[in-house]
């Protein structure tokens, strides 16, 4: 046994546990308990120190949601959130006597104060219940009531609360959910969707996190989300982006990805009516075949099988707002796929490469990238690993040199790309001379 470990727990015990709970649930909570070893990893000098602070003011403090979630997954969290019985303006009351830094009071008004300690952020936010809430906002009133916060979470897995001294409090059977891989709502699902319709993305992406079968779904929680799905609309895309990405990349990615479909989902995330279903199905399934896999390859290359066409792709890219560079992914891959699918050897992805670093003046890096998805769309692993190691030569003219040849100013980016094909014809292996000898000056001269 670690002693140093178990003294910590014994004083975190006394300074953390003073408060009752409630007697109908005390036994069944107390037979729930996290190793003492991962509560080592979890109580860094930080945590102490917090656990302190609060306990020496009389408030109640517990870890929350994700973090006791990953702990009975025998996973240590890296982001630990905090619930506590003190209202925000007693958690800055007490931080401000304790000479303690706090920061973001953005989150002030959902009841959520950030304390700086040991280097680290704490998030630690009031128990509240939800008074009135609209799809994407909430009305809260903050509450002593462990239980009622509880209630108005999202998932059961995501509704537990552990205290320091590892004892872990369970409301709705999230615990055994979780053994189970059964991914629900808490209470009424309808109810907790119409809370927040962004919920319908987090389902399907916890679902991919802990679930071990593609399609074990709960038929009352697919039909809740089938009659909510139009709330969807009122959901910005920053939201709905960081959502699916994770979806896309997580387990069972192509199949949540159909089952969302199914469940009308599509239209309202900028899914074009015609999303490809039958493709995202082949591509994910190809990969998985060929050994490559979805956590290595791009979320956008993996939702660039969806997609028939460019214009679908500009349509989605405006509902979610993504980066440029994601737009640029995405465009690329639809565009260029066929290309990748057919190509018989890896001249044809050199040539590629070469029209849009050398013709299109792309960034080399940033094309590189491009060009590596594609292929790993495609399943092309030999081609793969060959572009990632080919450096591509220097071309060796210039607008200056076709100039000095005799071809009008406004005739060089033409005469240029002629070059670039006859290069690439000899193999990327035409030198300075002979590559300008090749050039008809008179034909751009007209």
């Amino acid at each position: 046994m670690h002693v140093v470990g178990w003294s910590v727990l014994r004083r975190l015990q006394f300074l953390c546990l003073r408060h009752p709970v409630n007697q109908n649930i005390t036994a069944f909570l107390h037979s729930m308990k996290i190793e003492e070893a991962q509560l080592d990893k979890v109580l860094r000098p930080g945590v102490q120190k917090l656990c302190e602070i609060f306990s020496k003011h009389g408030h109640e403090l517990r870890l929350a949601g994700g973090a006791v979630r990953d702990l009975l997954l025998g996973k240590i969290p890296q982001d630990l959130d905090f619930a506590t019985t003190a209202t925000p303006d007693q958690m800055k009351s007490m931080f401000e006597s304790e000479g303690v830094r706090m920061i973001n009071a953005g989150g002030e008004k959902h009841g959520t104060i950030t304390a700086r300690l040991e280097e680290e952020n704490f998030e630690c936010t009031t128990l509240r219940i939800d008074l009135k809430t609209d799809g994407r906002h909430a009305e809260v009133q903050f509450t002593k009531d462990w239980e009622l916060d509880a209630n108005r979470r999202d998932l059961t897995i995501n509704a537990m609360f552990m205290g320091l001294d590892g004892t872990v409090y369970d409301y709705f059977d999230g615990s055994n959910h979780l053994k189970q891989k059964l991914i629900t709502f808490v209470g009424d699902a309808d109810k907790r969707i119409k809370e927040d319709y962004l919920r319908i993305l987090r389902y399907f992406r916890f679902y991919g996190r802990i679930a071990e079968t593609p399609d074990n779904h709960c038929p009352h929680v697919l039909n809740s989300i089938k009659e909510n799905v139009e709330g969807l609309s009122q959901i910005s895309g920053e939201r709905i982006w960081v959502e699916l990405q994770k979806i896309l990349t997580g387990n069972f990615g192509g199949e949540l990805l159909i089952k969302m479909v199914e469940c009308g989902v599509g239209p309202y995330i900028g899914f074009a009516p015609n999303f490809d279903c039958a493709n995202v199905r082949s591509v994910y399934t190809k990969c998985e075949e060929a050994g490559i896999s979805t956590k290595e390859m791009h979320h956008m290359t993996l939702l660039a099988s969806g997609f028939l066409n460019e214009e679908d792709c500009i349509r989605f890219i405006a509902r979610v707002k993504c980066s440029k560079r994601e737009q640029e992914l995405l465009i690329h891959i639809v565009r260029y796929r066929d290309l990748a699918l057919h190509a018989t050897s890896v001249k044809v992805i050199k040539d590629h490469l070469a029209d849009l670093i050398i013709g299109e003046r792309r960034h080399k890096d940033i094309t590189v990238f491009y060009v590596s998805e594609l292929l790993k769309y495609s399943c092309q692993l030999p081609y793969l690993k060959e572009i990632q190691e080919w450096e591509m030569p220097k071309f060796p003219v210039n607008g200056n040199m076709v100039g000095e040849k005799g071809v009008p100013r406004k005739k060089t980016k033409f005469a240029l790309n002629d070059l670039l094909q006859e290069w690439k014809k000899s193999n990327f292996s035409l030198n300075t001379e002979d590559l300008l000898n090749t050039l008809d000056v008179e034909r751009y001269l007209y």
